[in-house]
């Protein structure tokens, strides 16, 4: 294979700039950060990375710096020209751009690394061969372009969990089919760790699967583990028990009351008299509301004896 080579940096039409699928959309936020990078520095600190192909020039790294320039009206922007680039090593770059200066949230790390790792066994096919520790060295000491063992190590301090936690992640980003990925990535609500564990369990393809991944894209689900007692809720027919917070908490306060000494409780209400305060004007106040009508028929009907 040939060495991709780098050529003279230069600036580029952006209007001249390919822009094939990428493994996940620009986040609105990075562009907005950017645009107020160059406002203040005014410059790009960062250019973008092309591929020279007979059909043009292909955007590899920075699609965020050419959205920002997009948004700006400029006509060109700050470039290097790449030739003799595979589509591993194009795909390698985006990767690597990605993880190395972006915020990425769980799902897109999860999915990055695994594409990383996957590009990696491509590229090292003797890496797949081998077994046990070597195997693991193998796959997490590569030397090309920025370390997976690095970045696992970033990652590891940027999530506070420890590196096996971050070869998880490339597990978990492994299980997902690209559709499941896109589907999740544009839920209302974020999708966190425990959620692609709990995916992760399912089958691959599978209809439980399909339907949790499905609640979470349309917000009827707050997470996966929701998502999935609900469906299993459905297919069996039985209603699914509504959890009333209100009523845990109530619970769970009564039973520690209960079972705290006299000295606990009167330093409780010592500490919390002033609320306590207001919230026992508001129930006397919504108690009098409810006997009011009882009261007024008492008092309508001792006038009229009075009368009488």
């Amino acid at each position: 294979m040939k060495t991709p080579i780098e050529r003279d940096a230069t600036q580029v039409p952006v209007a001249d700039i390919i822009v094939r699928s990428r493994l996940r959309p620009v986040s609105e936020a990075a562009v907005e950060s950017l645009i107020a990078s160059i406002g203040e520095l005014g410059v790009m600190k960062d250019a973008v990375h092309l591929r020279k192909r007979k059909e043009g020039l292909f955007l590899m790294a920075g699609a965020h710096r050419l959205e920002a320039a997009i948004r700006l009206g400029w006509d060109t922007i700050p470039a290097k020209i790449w030739t003799d680039v595979t589509d591993d090593w194009a795909l390698l770059m985006e990767v690597d751009d990605n993880i190395a200066g972006a915020e990425l949230n769980p799902l897109d790390t999860a999915v990055f690394l695994a594409t990383r790792k996957k590009i990696y066994e491509r590229l090292h096919p003797e890496a797949k061969a081998k077994s046990g520790a070597a195997l693991a060295a193998a796959r997490w000491n590569a030397a090309d372009i920025m370390s997976v063992a690095s970045f696992a190590r970033a990652t590891a301090e940027k999530f506070g969990i420890d590196e096996r936690h971050v070869r998880r992640l490339v597990s978990l980003g492994g299980s997902l089919e690209p559709q499941e990925a896109v589907d999740l990535r544009t839920a209302p609500r974020q999708v966190t760790l425990k959620d692609l564990g709990d995916i992760a369990k399912m089958p691959r393809l599978g209809k439980e699967r399909m339907a949790v991944i499905a609640a979470l894209n349309q917000g009827k689900a707050k997470n996966a583990a929701e998502a999935f007692r609900a469906v299993k809720a459905a297919n069996s027919g039985v209603p699914l028990t509504v959890i009333d917070p209100i009523e845990v908490a109530f619970k769970a306060l009564s039973a520690l009351w209960s079972r705290a000494p006299k000295a606990a409780k009167r330093r409780f209400v010592s500490e919390h008299f002033e609320e306590l305060g207001l919230l026992g004007a508001e129930e006397e106040a919504a108690r009098f509301e409810m006997d009011r009508p009882q009261l007024l028929a008492e008092i309508a009907a001792t006038s009229g004896a009075a009368e009488e």
